[in-house]
């Protein structure tokens, strides 16, 4: 078969009534579909289903150094927590402070700590003239939304195959004083899928900063979330911890992670790592706006899980789920795509999306399109600063909550609407050439 840009009008023009015909069948099927955010799925928040009875007494609510984890107290969270998220982490509970259900609440809170008290003692960002964050893109929406509702200039980085564009990155962080910050997500990337190489973990533990308050945020959200099967091992992520401490620079990175898509969304238990300097600066603001955090769904977690085995003994069984559902999506993405030219996809080892790129210029009527026949997609522009997307090309695509056959039909009608938007780009295009 020749790509659509391989065609005669005649030959698209054709192709377009047949893609429409079958467009027109399934928005009258009257579908309600959505792949629009990485939830997890009702399956896989059934697998956590003994944690709502792992404490049934009084005598049940001790944490191991004896504190009673009904009343107030201990703002670093218990000791097994700290332990068992510090492993989930790769750092040392000495370096953990456990506090409730989110880890964005935390990123959240480490933005406006550093916009109101200041960072380490350095000014407060909000006695700055310009402050700016780096945004490699594709990335998290909901990262750029807390950077732009405090004001911060993002400035998009693109992503490649190792990570995040470093000679950029190396650029603006060691020559401007007004970047405080970088978003990462750097293991299975969302939603690119990316996991950043061992060189791209060691230059950013080489950053010489122009500002000595500027902060790596590190949300390692998917650290556990491969989607390999037990004869494949997942991708494997460098400590940066270690890294920046060896390179001269403790104080450089903030990581997050949370079991926010391990235990219960919304439910989980969720922690901030970083040096002693950090971590120390960190409860001194904590300390004005929570006594303790919920320490009953802490021990919940660590009476449930065990240790990092239980843990990954939890994932195992997420993959199983959520490994058919992205093969789903890449086999119908492949029927309905391949060949024509409209769009490249990845398919990731782990995390929860698929990044899907169309013709430049297609994104945002694809999703429309999308919407106007039943299926929800995250907002085109989304995976970008200020949701602009340049290219108006990046989709992001949330395969795990419709059930399998629900996501069939998602992907399917996807497929239908990128040819649709596609071809008439294609026309319109010749059209104007010609003019």
């Amino acid at each position: 078969m020749a790509t659509y840009h391989e065609m005669t009008n005649e030959e698209l023009l054709k192709e377009f009534a047949e893609v429409q015909a079958k467009y027109s069948r399934m928005k009258d099927a009257g579908l309600k579909l959505d792949m629009s955010r990485g939830k997890p799925s009702s399956k896989q928040v059934d697998l956590s289903e003994g944690m709502l009875s792992v404490i049934q007494t009084n005598d049940d609510c001790f944490a191991s150094d004896g504190t009673d984890c009904r009343n107030y107290g201990v703002l670093k969270g218990i000791p097994e927590a700290r332990k068992l998220m510090g492993d989930i982490m790769g750092v040392p509970a000495d370096n953990v402070v456990v506090c409730g259900n989110s880890s964005l609440a935390i990123m959240y809170d480490m933005i406006a700590h550093s916009w109101i008290d200041g960072v380490c003692g350095h000014k407060p960002w909000s006695k700055l003239d310009k402050v700016k964050f780096l945004c490699p893109v594709p990335g998290y929406d909901r990262h750029f939304a807390i950077t732009e509702h405090f004001g911060v200039e993002m400035i998009t980085i693109p992503m490649n195959d190792e990570g995040p564009d470093m000679d950029l990155v190396e650029k603006y962080v060691n020559n401007d004083p007004a970047v405080k910050g970088i978003w990462c997500v750097p293991k299975y990337s969302n939603p690119s899928g990316i996991t950043y190489s061992v060189a791209t973990v060691r230059r950013f533990a080489a950053l010489e900063p122009a500002a000595a308050d500027f902060r790596i945020f590190w949300d390692n959200a998917y650290c556990l979330h491969d989607l390999t099967d037990d004869l494949e091992e997942g991708d494997d992520l460098m400590d940066i911890l270690s890294a920046c401490k060896e390179a001269g620079h403790p104080d450089m990175v903030y990581l997050f992670a949370s079991t926010s898509k391990i235990s219960f969304a919304g439910g989980g238990i969720a922690a901030i790592a970083s040096s002693e300097t950090n971590i120390n600066n960190f409860l001194s603001m904590l300390k004005y706006k929570i006594i303790s955090y919920d320490k009953m769904n802490m021990l919940r977690h660590v009476r449930y899980f065990k240790n990092l085995d239980g843990v990954r003994r939890q994932m195992k069984k997420h993959a199983e789920i959520m490994r058919a559902n992205f093969n789903l999506v890449d086999s119908v993405l492949k029927k309905g795509l391949d060949g024509t030219g409209t769009g490249t996809w990845n398919l990731p080892r782990g995390g929860y999306f698929i990044s899907f790129n169309s013709l430049p210029g297609c994104a945002r009527e694809i999703v429309s399109k999308a919407k106007e026949a039943g299926l929800i997609l995250t907002e085109a522009g989304a995976t970008f600063p200020y949701h602009h997307d340049p290219e108006d090309s990046n989709i992001r695509i949330a395969p795990s909550v419709p059930m399998y056959e629900d996501l069939k039909k998602a992907v399917k009608l996807f497929t239908i609407c990128v040819k649709l938007v596609s071809i008439d780009k294609i026309l319109d295009e010749r059209k104007n050439a010609e003019k």
